[in-house]
């Protein structure tokens, strides 16, 4: 069956459109393989409390935003290590950061 994905580019470019039109900032921080990466976000609110969303598959084949990491405000530094090293583990990664009002909501709302 084929995989009826878009590009990642084209999902990246499309999640950018959808932060601003939400009236939001949105910025690529790594660029991963153009067509088949894999895309995760990096949520924050006002400049702060930043998460990390990947797509993790779920049993009916769909594949769900789910948090990984949480940044620890007296732990900034275990937050980058942790986005390093996820990069270090797939270099097709792409890592869009999301500056956005109530970005649970906004994940919520994004298609799986």
């Amino acid at each position: 069956m084929p995989d009826s994905r878009l590009p990642a580019h084209l999902e990246v470019s499309a999640l950018i459109r959808l932060v601003e039109a939400r009236g939001g900032f949105a910025t690529v921080l790594a660029k991963g393989e153009r067509d088949a990466g894999t895309i995760a976000l990096v949520t924050i609110e006002s400049g702060s409390s930043a998460q990390f969303y990947e797509r993790m598959p779920q049993l009916d084949g769909s594949r769900a935003w789910t948090l990984s990491c949480m940044e620890d405000i007296d732990k900034k530094t275990e937050f980058s290590d942790y986005l390093a090293k996820r990069q270090r583990q797939d270099s097709d990664l792409w890592i869009l950061e999301v500056d956005i009002a109530d970005p649970a909501r906004f994940i919520a709302s994004l298609p799986r």
